[in-house]
């Protein structure tokens, strides 16, 4: 099977730091799926292990964990699916990625696919949909209050694949104010587009503009990235008793501003239950069928702003540099295979 890879862990203007090449086929066994690819989408955590984990053995080791393909193959354990199901997922941090033609994946951490949307469209969410879910409402418990806050939440980062996502989960699922942060004008009117009641520059002073929208103290912040930065302002502007959630790996933090508030910090990371085998694995399963769901009655769109052409490697190699710029809007998607 055709397949994308990397033979060297490094950053993205080494000589090839992704090369096309052909890979035996999988074969799924227990718990696990055959998918034949469809699509793709590309995340920061595709560079970051790029840049940072070397392959083990001789073989170029396979980056991805987004894709919506089709069941092919099934392995004896598997109940809820059978070969011609269109499935979504983020798959596995510790197994071979969703950059070739064919793919294993535990049945319990997919979902079925939505119908009303094609499948490059669709391959743009599973990741950060199952990250911005779980944090909102595994970690951060956006629908329990904290006493005396106002219903509020900040997102720092809107304009990003997870921002995307959670500033849609929050209107869909809940009453909450949404308060996301974005700099530019067309990152502004992203977010305002995807449902945001307020956008402010996270270039500026948070703690003021947020004062000035007279609705008082929120009561929790997901910070998406550059979390080291707004420790402090956070600190400020949050409710007593309230809580910080992250998602991103600061090199150092410094929390010691939370405790006169009490805030709580909480730190999401989407692969804990398939790295662990968690006693509700199934619970991404879940999350993304409910999402599918919301997504053919059209409540959720998806957040797929740039399509890259076919899955290669020097398709690829575009979309990891354009994501280390960090000023992507959105999510990057590629579709197909070629002849």
């Amino acid at each position: 099977m055709k397949a994308i890879g990397y033979t060297t862990a490094g950053p993205i203007d080494a000589p090839q730091p992704l090369q096309d090449f052909t890979a035996p086929r999988p074969e799924a066994t227990g718990h696990d799926l055959l998918v034949k690819i469809q699509a793709i989408s590309v995340n920061p955590v595709d560079y970051k292990i790029r840049q940072s984990r070397a392959p083990e053995g001789d073989s170029p080791a396979i980056l991805g964990w987004d894709a919506v393909g089709e069941v092919v193959a099934t392995g004896e354990l598997v109940t809820s699916y059978q070969p011609g199901d269109t499935v979504w997922y983020a798959g596995a941090i510790d197994r071979p990625g969703t950059n070739a033609e064919y793919h294993l994946v535990d049945e319990r951490i997919t979902g079925r696919a939505p119908s009303s949307i094609p499948a490059a469209e669709a391959a743009a969410l599973p990741l950060t949909t199952l990250t911005a879910h779980e944090m909102l409402f595994d970690r951060l418990r956006v629908t329990d209050p904290v006493p005396g806050a106002a219903p509020a939440v900040v997102i720092v980062g809107g304009a990003g694949g997870v921002g995307s996502i959670a500033i849609q989960l929050l209107r869909a699922l809940t009453d909450l104010t949404v308060i996301a942060t974005a700099s530019r004008p067309e990152t502004q009117e992203w977010v305002k587009s995807l449902g945001a009641h307020h956008v402010l520059d996270h270039h500026q002073a948070l703690a003021p503009q947020i004062a000035a929208l007279g609705i008082g103290a929120p009561g929790y912040v997901f910070s998406t990235n550059q979390t080291h930065a707004y420790i402090e302002q956070a600190a400020e502007f949050l409710a007593p008793q309230g809580r910080f959630g992250l998602i991103d790996d600061p090199e150092h933090l410094d929390v010691r501003p939370f405790k006169l508030k009490s805030i709580s910090t909480h730190w999401e990371l989407m692969y804990t239950r398939s790295l662990f085998g968690t006693a509700d694995i199934t619970r991404q399963r879940d999350i993304l069928n409910d999402v599918a769901g919301l997504i053919d009655s059209g409540k959720v769109r998806s957040t797929a702003t740039e399509a890259m052409g076919e899955i290669n490697a020097a398709n690829l190699i575009r979309a990891h540099k354009l994501l280390e710029t960090n000023t992507a809007k959105g999510k990057i998607v590629l579709e197909g295979f070629g002849t």
